[in-house]
């Protein structure tokens, strides 16, 4: 089994659109490090929320890509096209029919066929099932044979062990070096400090805090604001929105500015352990990091040598008045080291490898996936 080349059915959000979707970049360094591994990866999207028309990428030469309507009948075409796979993942916010797929993967369970749940928003689903005891998710979690995480730690897995999952293991954010590097600044990206996220609900009122108050508060200093949804947010005069950044722009983005800053969404912040898929891309363009605190931050990077933490607008304000371009470069150049040395999706790779082939797979449910595939 060690030597063995998976092929894999992976049905999440998008891998080539970006557009309302966070976890692109997160899928893209994890199929194309399977794929350098020689496993297959097809990878299920669904065509919702404009994501086609606003594509950062064609279809990668790491991946098989279908893209499927949003239908109840073309979700089980897929899952019928899936039941060949010897590894099946469902990742969490699909966004359409997300239910029905959690459910229905289940029954592809064989002897031969590990199923996976793949939670990239884990804080947010947990928080979710544990105020609501009839979810109907909650039901599914002791039926999966392995639960991945996007991140969150020892709580996130505590928390997922609780509602009786067999295995939780977090595959965090890394590098993705054939995306992610330096480049040239550009002077459209020139400011003082930088903020990529799109508008959530469990993320505004942090982007307030710890960017827009202190840009209100710093007039002489410049900051640029991208991503979706901020076009009716009151800003500063010395605010730029840029909108939504495509992925082929965002070593610019990280490279241009004096600092560039991560804000973690409420949910992910109280978790810990669960850093962005920017705070890499960052480290791998050498960008002078800011990130608001969140425990576990020093497993991942040295704080005030590889990356600089505040723990409200205050001290984001107060980080930046004190910060030289020399300081920035030292930190970034720092940050770049540790990313290729322990976080690149290389990294990850090996160790999810092999949990997908020595994961035990279950044997109950074969009657059934055998059907489906015949």
């Amino acid at each position: 089994m060690q030597n063995k080349k998976l092929n894999i059915a992976f049905f999440g959000s998008s891998l080539v659109s970006a557009y309302w979707n966070g976890a692109a970049t997160y899928y893209r360094g994890i199929v194309r490090a399977l794929h350098a591994r020689g496993h297959q990866v097809t990878f299920y999207e669904p065509d919702a929320y404009q994501r086609q028309e606003n594509r950062d990428i064609p279809d990668p030469e790491y991946a098989k890509v279908v893209v499927y309507q949003a239908t109840e009948e073309a979700v089980y075409n897929a899952l019928e096209d899936a039941a060949t796979a010897d590894v099946v993942v469902k990742a969490s916010g699909v966004g359409v029919f997300d239910e029905l797929l959690e459910a229905e993967v289940l029954k592809l369970q064989s002897k031969d066929r590990l199923v996976i749940f793949w939670d990239v928003d884990a804080p947010a689903t947990l928080d979710r099932v544990e105020s609501d005891p009839a979810d109907p998710f909650r039901p599914c979690i002791p039926q999966y044979d392995l639960i991945l995480t996007y991140g969150g730690g020892d709580p996130v897995v505590n928390a997922y062990t609780k509602l009786g999952a067999k295995k939780c293991v977090p595959i965090y954010n890394a590098l993705d070096t054939a995306t992610h590097y330096h480049v040239a600044p550009e002077a459209k990206f020139e400011c003082d400090l930088a903020f990529l996220g799109n508008r959530l609900p469990d993320r505004e009122a942090r982007v307030e805090q710890f960017f827009l108050d202190v840009a209100a508060k710093l007039p002489k200093q410049k900051f640029i604001i991208g991503g979706s949804g901020w076009g009716d947010k009151p800003l500063s005069a010395n605010v730029n929105y840029i909108g939504h950044v495509y992925t082929n722009e965002h070593n610019a983005f990280n490279c241009t500015p004096k600092a560039v800053l991560n804000i973690s969404r409420e949910s992910m912040a109280r978790y810990g352990f669960s850093p962005a898929t920017r705070v890499f891309e960052a480290a791998g363009a050498g960008a002078c990091l800011i990130t608001d605190y969140w425990e576990g931050i020093d497993f991942f990077f040295e704080p005030d040598t590889e990356i600089l933490v505040a723990k409200d607008g205050e001290e984001v304000a107060k980080l930046l008045q004190g910060l030289t371009p020399e300081r920035a470069k030292a930190i970034g150049e720092a940050a770049y080291k540790k990313v290729l040395a322990k976080h690149t999706y290389g990294h990850r790779a090996d160790e999810l490898e092999q949990l997908l082939l020595t994961t035990p797979r279950t044997t109950a449910k074969s009657s059934a996936a055998d059907a489906l595939v015949s």
